[in-house]
């Protein structure tokens, strides 16, 4: 079965700040890169996206809805929905994820 990708603006706006911050403290070459990578995670989740599992930090309060998956250090957060996979964050995992996911996906 062959599920819809949709990446949030909240998503959006992460990898656009990973890809600006590697730029600037980088190369471009290497924002590109990581950007592609990060992509290619995403649009992965069209055939497997049960592979991932619960974060962690989300789990530990019995949140069970949204799962992750990994181009390290970046955690892709996402949720199933149906037959679409709504993805919520790209965050990178060296940061207090406890405190953004809650953050950002119970308000």
């Amino acid at each position: 079965m062959k599920y819809t990708v949709v990446i949030i603006s909240e998503a959006e706006n992460d990898i656009l700040d990973i890809y600006q911050y590697i730029i600037r403290h980088d190369s471009a070459a290497n924002a590109d890169h990581v950007f592609e990578q990060i992509e290619e995670a995403c649009y992965s989740l069209e055939e497997f996206p049960e592979r991932g599992h619960i974060p962690p930090e989300l789990d530990t309060i019995g949140i069970s809805a949204y799962r992750e998956i990994h181009f390290k250090p970046y955690q892709v957060i996402y949720e199933i929905d149906g037959k679409n996979i709504f993805i919520h964050c790209i965050l990178d995992g060296r940061r207090d994820l406890q405190q953004l996911l809650e953050r950002r996906l119970l308000r």
